[in-house]
């Protein structure tokens, strides 16, 4: 019986992101209580673990030109990220969440990357929620502005703007945290 209960309430969490429903369905039920929403104002503050040396790498490169290799800014990179976002800036610090994605070397001429990744939070109240970011990222600025394009669960038809300082960076090994503070607007029922 115990058995039995444990199938079935993963299988409704399943349908289920943090208290929103999931599925076709849901989705059109809630379009309709839309113009009934309030619109809602989110903040986020974080840090962002990009660790591309060691053995368990959390941001892999997996293409890069031929000419990749001459270029001062890597031109043509491209990375795979599954990055973890922590409340602080040590390695060791609480994961809220993880940013999965790609960035790539998308400029000639200046170190500045395209982002395009989805923040997923794993913890707490938008846990199986999703922002998508999209921007440029021109990494030897001291702040950098990226869009919040959309979002999941929670945070549907979300926009805003993510705002990313690095706060350490390793020349030798590349490895980087970076500061990130998102402000997003969304709708609550």
């Amino acid at each position: 019986m115990e058995k039995i209960k444990l199938v079935l309430l993963l299988f409704f969490m399943g349908f289920m992101a943090q208290g929103v429903e999931l599925g076709p369905n849901a989705v059109e039920k809630w379009f309709d209580k839309l113009p009934h929403a309030k619109q809602k104002v989110t903040k986020f503050h974080f840090y962002f673990h990009d660790i591309v040396s060691g053995k368990n790498p959390s941001a892999i490169t997996i293409a890069q030109s031929n000419m990749t290799s001459k270029s001062p800014t890597f031109f043509g990179s491209v990375a795979m990220i599954d990055d973890p976002l922590t409340v602080g800036p040590e390695p060791n610090s609480t994961i809220v969440g993880r940013a999965q994605g790609i960035y790539g070397s998308a400029d000639q001429n200046e170190a500045g990357l395209l982002m395009t990744y989805n923040i997923v939070f794993t913890t707490g109240k938008y846990n199986g929620s999703t922002l998508s970011v999209l921007g440029r990222n021109p990494i030897f600025n001291q702040y950098r502005e990226m869009s919040i394009i959309g979002g999941s669960g929670v945070f549907r038809l979300a926009q805003g703007i993510a705002t990313a300082k690095t706060y350490w960076f390793n020349t030798t090994s590349g490895d980087a945290v970076v500061e990130y503070n998102v402000i997003v607007l969304h709708y609550s029922h």
